[in-house]
């Protein structure tokens, strides 16, 4: 099994930045066949929604959705487990609880973790 827990989040205004963090634990077996992270997004009454990812086995490969693209940048520090996210220029229309997420070889389920809340004041 594989726990994630997050940090980062909170208030910003218009235009502002925050930085999430999210850090992978458990048995080592579980931690060496995760091969992917990253963020996935929920506004109330929206559905969930990718905002980033970066695979971790095959050279850091990232993904963004198109609302992000130039504003956010994801990162992973591979020795310690993390995938970071770094969102500039946040709008209101960021405002979401944001959840990482963890991709393994040996499940189809990705993990998840708790939800981090973003709020961006207008």
């Amino acid at each position: 099994q594989v726990q994630l827990v997050e940090s980062g989040g909170g208030l910003v205004q218009a235009g502002g930045s925050l930085r999430l963090s999210c850090a992978a634990s458990g048995s080592i077996f579980s931690i060496n066949a995760i091969n992917a992270m990253g963020w996935y997004r929920q506004a109330p009454g929206k559905q969930r929604e990718l905002v980033a990812d970066i695979t971790i086995t095959s050279g850091g490969i990232t993904n963004y959705a198109d609302s992000v693209k130039g504003r956010f940048t994801i990162s992973r520090d591979n020795a310690k487990k993390t995938v970071n996210l770094k969102m500039d220029s946040l709008k209101p229309e960021d405002t979401a609880v944001y959840y990482c997420y963890a991709g393994s070889r040996i499940r189809a389920d990705a993990y998840w973790g708790q939800g981090t809340q973003v709020t961006v004041s207008s």
